[in-house]
């Protein structure tokens, strides 16, 4: 049994950036369709539950990505900034203005960029568990409307993270 767990744990962190891109996306692109404030709603929609538990599932993933890429000493990569390491990311920003793709992995920007997604993921994660737990109170919108301010940052972060790899790929592709 605890062999079947740790092959389980194990497939789980190796797919749960694809889980959680998937996720995301459809997260995302049905947040539109739903009709939720300060509860779910006694005649709530398929889109509304599927929002709520697969935002949850989702939450579980964001502690799990985030545990993952910062055990053993791998913060200092994707944060750099805490302490005071801006080498790499001030060369990376010079390059750029010298029309040079930052590379991939390391303390630079792109990786300054995946700590960024990881807390603004945590964020949305930690809001929307917020409103679940508070919702029929008055705190739940409040809660609410702190998780659509993260939702918008995360999704800017997506485009910014898409640009990214997409350089990335491009650079690779050249070389």
């Amino acid at each position: 049994m605890v062999k079947l767990l740790t092959s389980l744990g194990k497939k789980v962190i190796e797919y749960q950036h694809l889980v959680l891109i998937l996720s995301s996306l459809f997260l995302i692109s049905t947040s539109g369709w739903l009709l939720m404030g300060r509860a779910i709603r006694a005649n709530a929609s398929m889109w509304d539950y599927l929002h709520v538990y697969l935002g949850l599932l989702v939450a579980c993933f964001s502690v799990s990505i985030l545990l993952t890429n910062v055990v053993k000493g791998k913060w200092r990569q994707y944060f750099p900034w805490l302490v005071g390491d801006f080498s790499q990311l001030s060369n990376d920003i010079c390059g750029l203005k010298q029309g040079k793709i930052p590379l991939a992995g390391g303390r630079g920007l792109f990786s300054v960029i995946e700590g960024i997604g990881l807390i603004l993921l945590v964020l949305v994660s930690f809001t929307g568990v917020m409103w679940f737990i508070t919702q029929g109170s008055s705190e739940a919108l409040n809660w609410r409307s702190y998780h659509h301010s993260a939702a918008h940052g995360f999704i800017a972060f997506i485009i910014v993270h898409s640009i990214c790899a997409a350089a990335h790929l491009l650079d690779f592709i050249r070389n």
